[in-house]
C-alpha cells in the first residue's frame, strides 16, 4: 500500500476539526472536498458563499473548479455520510463542555424551505412553517439535544410526500413526520444521546404511532396538546384539554386551589412566575400513567399566547407507580422546564439555516441533499468546538488551501487566502446564541478582503465573554 498524500489544509483551526475526520475519507479528494473553503464560507452568511452550489445555479457558477469539486463530492464521491455524522457526534459527546448529562433533553421538529420544480428529491407541495403557508419544497426532520446551556443538532431526514410513492400513503414505505420524528429520537437514544425526555409541539401530539415508537424505544416524552381537540371522557366531565383546565380551581395568588407557582428564567437574566397544575382528562391525571399538564401565566384568564397544556409520561412524584415506573418523578416545575426549553431548536434553525446555508443548494439526489445537510451540521458542530476551544493567539497567516488554483478565465486575479477562520472581535452578522450569555460572533467573513480585526482582549475570550 502506498502512503496517504498529504492533504491541502483548510484556513486556521477548521484544519484541527477537519483531520478527526480523515480516516472516514479513502482518497485525497474527498479529504480535499471535506475542507474545501467554499464549504467553510459558507458558515460566513449569504453575502460571502454566492460561488456555492445552488447559490447561482445548478452547480454554482460551473466554470469555477472549487465549485464543480463540491458538488462532484455531493453527489457521486463515494463516501458515507451516515459515518460522517456519528463521528461528529462522537465528539460532541468527548468534548466536556458539550458532554451529555441526565438533565438534557431531545427536542423534535420538521422545518420546511421552498424549492421549485420536481426532478428533485421529496419536493412536493405541503405546509412550510418557515414561511408560514403551503408551497413547494422540502421538509426535513429534525432532533437536537439541548441542557438549556449548549443546543446542537442530533440527526435529519428529508420528509418524502405521499406522491412520490406508487400507492401514496398506503404504500409500505411511507413515513409521517411524527414516524420518522420517534425514528430519529430513538436512534439519537442508541447513540449514547440519552434524555431526560423527547419534547416536541401539538403537531406531534395527534399520532398514535407516535406514542408508541416512544414507548417501545423506552422515551420519555412531553408534547403539547391543542387546546381545543376532544377526547372521550362522561358528558359530565371535561372533553379538551382547555375545558380540563377551566375545571381546576383558582382564586388568586394568595389562594392559588389546584395551581402551583412556578418560577421560569429566561436568557436575559428576568424571571417570571407562572402557574402549573395536574389536570384530569379522559385517561389523563395525576395518578395515572399519562399526565395532562396545564402551565399558564393567569390561571383565570388562560391566555392562548401565554398557556400550555402539556401531556407527558413522566410519573407524578406522588403516583402509586412511580417506584416501577422506568422514568424517575418529574414535579411540575420539571415538566415546565422541559418544555421551556423547546425553543432552542428554533434557535438552532436561524444558524443552519441563515448562516450555514441549509437550504442553500441545488443538488436533485437524496443521498446529496442528505449529505448536504450533513455537512451543515458539521459547521455548526465546528462553531461550539471553538467557543469552548481554550484561547489562544490567532492565526493570521493560514495557509491557501487551494495553492495549484490559478485565476478562473474572466473572473480577474485570484482573491487573497483567507486570513483567519474564527470571529476575532465583535461582528454584526453571525453568531452561535448562547442559552445563559448573550449572543457573540464565532465565525468570522472569510472574503480574504482587507485587513484582519484586531485581536480579542482577554475579556472576550474563553467561556466567560462579556460585551461592551
Amino acid at each position: 500500500m502506498t502512503a496517504r498524500r498529504p492533504c491541502p489544509p483548510a484556513p486556521g483551526p477548521l484544519e484541527d476539526y477537519a483531520a478527526r475526520f480523515d480516516d472516514l475519507f479513502f482518497s485525497l479528494a474527498q479529504r480535499r472536498g471535506f475542507r474545501l473553503p467554499d464549504r467553510a464560507a459558507g458558515a460566513a452568511g449569504p453575502e460571502q458563499d454566492d460561488h456555492l452550489p445552488g447559490r447561482r445555479g445548478a452547480g454554482g457558477r460551473c466554470g469555477m473548479p472549487g465549485a464543480q469539486r463540491l458538488q462532484f463530492f455531493l453527489s457521486e464521491s463515494p463516501w458515507e455520510a451516515e459515518q460522517i455524522n456519528d463521528r461528529r457526534l462522537e465528539l460532541l459527546r468527548e468534548q466536556p463542555a458539550t458532554a451529555l448529562h441526565d438533565g438534557g433533553m431531545i427536542v423534535i421538529d420538521d422545518s420546511g424551505d421552498r424549492k421549485d420544480g420536481t426532478a428533485t428529491a421529496h419536493v412536493g407541495r405541503q405546509w412550510l412553517g418557515r414561511l408560514g403557508k403551503t408551497d413547494n419544497g422540502i421538509v426535513t426532520v429534525t432532533t437536537v439535544w439541548t441542557d438549556g446551556r449548549v443546543y446542537y443538532p442530533l440527526q435529519a431526514t428529508p420528509y418524502t410526500p405521499a406522491h412520490h410513492f406508487a400507492r401514496g400513503r398506503s404504500d409500505p414505505a411511507f413515513r409521517t413526520k411524527p414516524q420518522l420524528a420517534a425514528a430519529l429520537a430513538a436512534r439519537g437514544k442508541e447513540a449514547g444521546f440519552g434524555c431526560r425526555a423527547v419534547v416536541a409541539d401539538c403537531a406531534y401530539s395527534v399520532s398514535d404511532d407516535w406514542y408508541l415508537a416512544l414507548r417501545e424505544a423506552g422515551l420519555a416524552y412531553v408534547v403539547a396538546l391543542k387546546p381545543h381537540r376532544g377526547t372521550w371522557a362522561p358528558a359530565d366531565q371535561p372533553h379538551t384539554p382547555i375545558e380540563a383546565a377551566h375545571a381546576l380551581t383558582w382564586h388568586d395568588a394568595k389562594h392559588p386551589g389546584d395551581w402551583t407557582p412556578v418560577e421560569r428564567h429566561f436568557r436575559d437574566g428576568h424571571t417570571e412566575t407562572w402557574w402549573a397544575a395536574d389536570a384530569r382528562l379522559g385517561g389523563y391525571g395525576p395518578d395515572s400513567p399519562g399526565r395532562l399538564v396545564v402551565a399558564t401565566t393567569d390561571p383565570a384568564g388562560l391566555p392562548e399566547k401565554a398557556t400550555w397544556y402539556l401531556a407527558t409520561n413522566l410519573p407524578h412524584p406522588d403516583a402509586p407507580h412511580a417506584a416501577t415506573s422506568p422514568h424517575p418523578p418529574a414535579d411540575l416545575a420539571e415538566i415546565v422546564r422541559l418544555y421551556g426549553l423547546r425553543p432552542w431548536i428554533e434557535q438552532s434553525y436561524k444558524q443552519v439555516k441563515d448562516e450555514l446555508g441549509w437550504a442553500d443548494f441545488q443538488v436533485r439526489s437524496d443521498r446529496a441533499i442528505r449529505r448536504h445537510q450533513t455537512l451543515v451540521n458539521c459547521a455548526f458542530s465546528f462553531c461550539w468546538d471553538r467557543w469552548f476551544a481554550p484561547p489562544g493567539t490567532p492565526d493570521d497567516t493560514a495557509p491557501d488551501p487551494c495553492p495549484d488554483e490559478g485565476p478562473e478565465r474572466g473572473t480577474g486575479p485570484v482573491p487573497p487566502a483567507p486570513t483567519a477562520l474564527l470571529a476575532q472581535g465583535l461582528t454584526s452578522h453571525p453568531f452561535l446564541a448562547h442559552p445563559r450569555r448573550h449572543p457573540q460572533p464565532v465565525v468570522a467573513i472569510l472574503d480574504g478582503q482587507g485587513s484582519a480585526p484586531r485581536p480579542p482582549g482577554p475579556d472576550r475570550r474563553g467561556y466567560h465573554r462579556t460585551r461592551h
